[in-house]
């Protein structure tokens, strides 16, 4: 099990490489006394979010988990990964995360950003982290580990709510 989550967190680092979340260009470098810009610590926030959330890729889904040994729902997951990556403390359930933040339109969605979907017949039943080009990281359900979606299929445009943002550097 141990390798196999190994493997998943060194592909998905991997994949969130090649798509250039976080990236920096020479060109781009910042002389090591100045201070970052605010795009800049945005991104390493969202870096730093992302990062923790593929750690936690294999983790078994358990209804009210919140606990990464025996198991994470949705909700559990996105509190862990914003409490160990950047400190911030959120609510327990998808419905409570959903009023915390700016609310932003889908197309404005940037990595970090919490995404919500109506999967339990009441809005903001469901939650998950995007991860930018309209995939999102989440523990789906009973019998399922955490993994990246992408919010394309149908199954998710049907039932998306809304979008929060909690980084503001």
């Amino acid at each position: 099990m141990l390798r196999k989550h190994l493997l998943r967190t060194v592909f998905s680092v991997a994949l969130i490489s090649l798509s250039g979340v976080g990236s920096v260009h020479a060109s781009e470098a910042q002389p090591a006394l100045e201070e970052p810009s605010l795009l800049e610590r945005y991104s390493n926030s969202a870096q730093d979010l992302i990062l923790k959330g593929f750690e936690l890729i294999g983790i078994n889904y358990r209804f009210g988990g919140t606990n990464p040994d025996t198991g994470l729902d949705c909700s559990g997951f996105v509190q862990i990964v914003f409490k160990e990556a950047m400190g911030i403390l959120l609510p327990r359930s998808a419905r409570e995360q959903s009023q915390v933040g700016a609310v932003i339109d889908r197309d404005e969605l940037k990595a970090g950003d919490l995404v919500f979907f109506n999967t339990m017949r009441h809005a903001f039943s469901h939650v998950g982290i995007y991860l930018g080009d309209n995939r999102f990281l989440h523990a789906p359900r009973t019998g399922a580990e955490i993994r990246v979606e992408d919010m394309r299929q149908s199954y998710w445009i049907q039932r998306y709510n809304g979008a929060r943002r909690l980084l503001t550097r």
